[in-house]
């Protein structure tokens, strides 16, 4: 296999520098003023993967509070060129230790939905829909996204646990399902060894189960078979440290054509979405 390298895709967006003045206290790296989306957990999944395949260099260089520091700075050197508007930024590092990026303007997003203490339930479900009041912080579903399911199978590996520039499988899994990179469209990846839904091309995708929000079970240190085979998103794990939703296999063949879902990344927060067993392209 070529040289490979780790990256996360985070959310640069000055006006998250007015978050911590908002009122909500469980923000994390956010709780300070900085225009990076949850950049400790962005810089933690880094080292997670650099740590696993023992690149001495790179987990040197990101590692600990200095190390977090040392990302930052290089991140708002890369953000001095941008237009003062939010980008997508991809942020690779090889196991020499060497940093780089790519950017791109990217749509505004409600600080609800960057910042969620509740993703609200189904419409209807348990026959009363949504409480009343959900407060501030509930994410808003605003424009759907369209879930569909591959149309093959996936192998799970170290390059599904950890995100790598080593991604055919989930771009094999887009070009099935003919999605362009500016679609509100995504494909749920399906484990070839046990028929559960791994993760999303390019999401983590939460799905409604016995009263609660649901995501595919991810181990922390890779072990082959274990899990769901997906990886562990950055807003994955917000979503999990502050309760939005718990951790439990989800079968291919459970899914229900026509049920909503939510969807997540670090770079566009928590999207609401609709599952289609068959794709109406509309």
């Amino acid at each position: 296999m070529d040289e490979f390298k780790i990256f996360t895709t985070l959310r640069y967006d000055p006006s998250l520098l007015a978050v911590p003045e908002q009122g909500l206290t469980n923000l994390g790296w956010n709780q300070r003023p900085s225009p990076f989306y949850i950049l400790d957990y962005h810089r933690d999944r880094m080292l997670q993967a650099a740590t696993h395949w023992r690149w001495e260099a790179a987990a040197k260089l990101i590692s600990g509070e200095e190390g977090l520091r040392r990302l930052e700075d290089y991140l708002n050197t890369a953000a001095s060129s941008f237009s003062n508007a939010p980008h997508r930024v991809k942020v690779t590092l090889g196991c020499d230790g060497q940093l780089a990026h790519e950017a791109a303007p990217i749509a505004n997003v409600p600080s609800q939905n960057l910042f969620p203490a509740t993703l609200p339930s189904p419409l209807g479900a348990d026959g009363q829909g949504d409480p009343v009041d959900h407060g501030e912080w509930v994410a808003s579903r605003g424009a759907e996204w369209q879930v569909l399911v591959d149309t093959r199978s996936t192998e799970g590996s170290e390059y599904t646990h950890f995100k790598t520039t080593e991604r055919h499988v989930y771009d094999d899994a887009r070009n099935r399902a003919e999605l362009r990179p500016a679609d509100t469209r995504e494909v749920l990846l399906i484990n070839a060894g046990n028929g559960q839904v791994m993760e999303a091309s390019l999401t983590t995708p939460y799905f409604w189960r016995n009263g609660k929000w649901v995501t595919p079970p991810i181990t922390r240190i890779f072990v082959k078979g274990e899990g769901s085979g997906g990886n562990n998103g950055t807003s994955r794990r917000w979503a999990l440290e502050r309760g939005l939703a718990i951790e439990e296999p989800i079968l291919a063949a459970d899914l229900v054509d026509g049920e909503e879902c939510w969807l997540s990344n670090g770079a566009r927060g928590f999207m609401s979405g609709r599952l289609r067993l068959t794709d109406s392209k509309k």
